[in-house]
């Protein structure tokens, strides 16, 4: 059986990249395109065994690595970032035919980011000593040392951009890395293993072990190895993960699920309203910061739901190679039979359907219809689980609490959104919402310097800036007496 895939001219290995070396296992997985639903290649499925093996390629390589200048491990991760963007039309193609998000996507904004998760940190790194202070005459430094191993496990939405945002910081941070990239797609994570060894990153240093997540993810998860643990997926799947961790004792950053609002005043810009209600049917929903809880002030409501029926009615639906496409395909089948048993269950329930509904007969195979229900009943289940499709739901609201209220109605806390022409509004409401991130008359406004996290069930700490480097590090707190040394081994002339 071969060991390579092509995809639309581009060739990507399929085995893993384990210290510095191409491995391959005695068992596969498929690996299907959810465009078409056709097989796209047999990766090697690793288990324990490979996960074993990576990780004692990461702790040999991690003294050197860690001991490596900081000057030095930069260049080298701007070196993986030129790569990256040398690649990046690669990237991105292969990217879409696994994942089936939009190819306009992956070339505007997504590889970009890839590149930039290096960059940054790297840049980072270099400014993130900070001058010794002095604490009653004694002389105290602050330092960041590298932790060890770091484990990353992330999803299928976003998968080159999500894993290089965990695994840019940790590398600059000095930690070697065993990735485990999405069993729905894992071909661009093969691809970053390849530019990193053309970037001159020394064996070890990155590792890439592809498989089924009960298999590899699982024993990846609960290796003694492992020094540092970040997950991008589920809430069910995070709690497995930090059960296998716990006897290790494992710090964990977690990006879980979302159920995020998009709250609409009556003295809002109308049309930039309208505009990011319709904005989060991007990706056919699969993002977790998306605002799918859709409240908007009575007064309102009637004209706004009219709007943005309109507006949505007119976004095309199809291939994601299309640049005429604005939305595409659902991941795969399960997900798909997922997400219209929210939909099937919210009008049994009794929901509304004021668009779409169900799977697009017209086009077949995994994509699903934009969809919008209103009105919904309070408390029910599409309102406070995450569906991770093109499903918006639209409730209504009188007063600012009341607002606020419903917003804040749900285990996540991810994100939210809101939109108001009163900027004492707009200070009250978002010191108000319970959330990692709010935006206010925007959406998706992201810097790497600015943390980034879940509250409630929507996380566990937060990454973005020096915020990463205080997780994949351990903070060294030193202290030197005043007036030389006075100890064993002082010096006396």
């Amino acid at each position: 059986m071969s060991d390579q895939a092509v995809l639309e001219g581009v060739s990507v290995d399929t085995r893993h990249w384990i210290g510095g070396q191409r491995v391959a296992s005695p068992g596969t997985f498929t690996d299907v395109s959810p465009i078409d639903e056709q097989p796209l290649a047999e990766i090697a499925a690793g288990r324990a065994p490979e996960v074993d093996q990576a990780v004692a390629a990461a702790q040999a390589a991690f003294p050197g690595w860690a001991a490596m200048p900081a000057a030095e491990r930069a260049a080298l991760l701007h070196r993986v970032a030129d790569g990256i963007d040398k690649r990046a039309e690669e990237l991105a193609v292969v990217e879409t035919r696994d994942n089936g998000s939009l190819l306009r996507s992956h070339r505007r904004s997504v590889m970009p980011r890839v590149g930039m998760n290096f960059r940054y940190f790297a840049d980072l790194l270099r400014d993130l000593a900070q001058p010794d202070r002095e604490i009653r005459g004694h002389r105290e430094r602050i330092t960041w040392d590298p932790a060890g191993v770091t484990a990353v496990i992330t999803p299928w939405n976003a998968p080159l951009m999500l894993a290089t945002w965990r695994i840019g910081p940790a590398l600059a941070a000095g930690n070697t890395v065993v990735a485990k990239p999405p069993e729905w797609a894992p071909l661009t994570a093969s691809l970053l293993a390849d530019i990193t060894a053309e970037a001159g990153l020394p064996p070890g240093v990155f590792n890439v072990v592809q498989g089924l997540g009960p298999e590899a993810g699982a024993a990846l998860a609960a290796h003694p190895g492992i020094r540092r643990m970040s997950f991008t997926g589920s809430v069910p799947t995070a709690g497995r993960i930090a059960a296998a961790a716990a006897p290790n004792i494992v710090p964990l950053s977690f990006e879980l699920g979302g159920k995020s609002p998009l709250l609409v005043f009556a003295d809002a810009d109308f049309d930039l309203a309208v505009s990011l209600a319709v904005e989060q049917f991007d990706n056919a929903g699969q993002v977790c910061l998306g605002a799918f809880r859709i409240l908007v002030q009575d007064s309102i409501a009637e004209e706004f739901l009219a709007a943005v029926l309109e507006k949505a009615r007119a976004v095309v639906q199809g291939d994601p190679r299309d640049p005429a496409t604005g939305i595409s395909c659902l991941v795969s089948r399960l997900h798909l039979e997922r997400v219209d048993g929210f939909v099937q269950r919210a009008t049994a329930a009794g929901a509304t359907v004021a668009l779409g509904g169900a799977p697009n007969r017209e086009l077949g195979g995994l994509f699903y219809q934009p969809t919008i229900l209103t009105p919904v009943p309070a408390g029910a289940e599409i309102l406070t689980e995450e569906v991770f499709g093109p499903v918006l739901t639209m409730q209504t609201f009188t007063s600012e609490d009341e607002a606020v209220a419903r917003a804040n109605a749900t285990r996540f806390g991810l994100a939210a959104t809101m939109v108001t022409g009163d900027p004492e509004r707009a200070e009250r409401v978002s010191a108000r919402l319970r959330a990692g991130t709010v935006w206010v008359n925007c959406f998706f406004v992201r810097d790497l310097g600015a943390p980034f996290g879940g509250s409630g069930q929507s996380g566990i700490g937060r990454e973005g800036g020096t915020h990463s480097f205080d997780f994949y590090c351990d903070l060294k707190n030193t202290v030197f007496a005043p007036n030389g040394w006075t100890g064993p081994g002082a010096s006396h002339g």
